[in-house]
């Protein structure tokens, strides 16, 4: 009994022993096997890669051999497929919303199918570097071809642009037509020309599509029924003409309170707000807004009836 108990007292201030961690071969072959496995996966791609590589070189110029050429260039196409997408996204954050992302995919799929039968395997060079230029390259091409403006009047348009900047760079104010004419060194009629050709014109196509929030659809633009007011030209600018005519040889206060009152559809106390009036105050001018238009127009119209 006391040999128990010294022994305890013995080992009371001891740290208690850990066991060392077990050291199985089974953890260790698991590691293995998934080296093994991660690096025969990307082996296995690798030499998938330069089989296809290596018989398409075989049969690219084998006369008698049309189909099986065919046939490695569709799978080295779908293979690379995913470079054309990621090229078409990233250029299609620079252009108008007009152009839409699958028509670039379609003009790169010519740009990956040229890069396949131009590569050289012995130069050294990965597939995934130089295909991305080829692919740009026939995506340019195609928006070239889609652009209805010529070639020439948009590089003397980008010339004429990058001279404005360099002017109000240079002198802190926007650049005068004259200033510009002599630093490209050319006749008042030719910059006349050239300001003529690169003024913007907008080219809408009639099927572009509208989509609304709250409908699960989508329909064309010239479908979609605009609001009054807004879809005849004509009454527009009828509209326009009124204003101009009923606002002539007042003063800005009431020409305010005209445009406010009629056009805006403001209130009278809301008109007094703005103005910093009182509300009897905007309504005794409107008054006699009224009373003044009304002569001026029992006028014209003597005037539109003698003529």
């Amino acid at each position: 009994m006391s040999r128990t108990s010294s022994t305890h007292e013995s080992n009371r201030g001891q740290r208690p022993a850990v066991a060392p961690p077990i050291r199985t071969k089974t953890a260790g072959k698991l590691r293995e096997n998934k080296v093994e496995s991660h690096t025969s996966v990307k082996g296995s791609a690798k030499s998938t890669s330069d089989d296809l590589w290596r018989k398409y070189a075989s049969v690219r110029n084998a006369p008698g051999k049309d189909a099986e050429r065919e046939e490695i260039r569709n799978q080295l196409i779908v293979k690379f497929h995913h470079l054309v997408r990621y090229t078409a996204e990233r250029m299609r954050t620079r252009l108008p919303a007009e152009v839409e992302v699958d028509d670039l995919i379609s003009a790169g799929l010519f740009g990956l199918m040229d890069a396949i039968d131009a590569f050289d395997t012995s130069r050294g060079i990965k597939f995934e570097t130089y295909c991305p230029q080829r692919v740009r390259g026939a995506i340019f091409d195609e928006l070239r071809a889609m652009d209805w403006v010529p070639r020439l009047v948009r590089s003397r348009t980008t010339k004429v642009e990058r001279v404005r900047k360099e002017i109000e760079m240079k002198n802190g104010r926007p650049a005068t037509d004259p200033e510009i004419r002599d630093r490209l060194g050319v006749s008042a009629d030719e910059f006349e020309k050239i300001s003529r050709d690169s003024r913007p014109v907008g080219v809408v196509s009639l099927n572009k599509k509208w989509a609304d929030p709250d409908a699960a659809n989508e329909s064309r633009e010239i479908d979609v029924a605009q609001p009054d007011g807004e879809g005849d030209p004509f009454k527009l600018l009828q509209r326009q003409d009124l204003q101009t005519l009923l606002t002539k040889g007042l003063t800005r206060a009431e020409r305010l309170i005209v445009i406010l009152y009629y056009y805006e559809e403001l209130t009278m106390k809301e008109i007094g707000l703005t103005l910093d009036l009182s509300e009897s105050r905007v309504s005794q001018m409107h008054s006699s807004i009224l009373a003044r238009l009304k002569s001026q127009m029992k006028h014209r119209l003597k005037e539109i009836e003698q003529a």
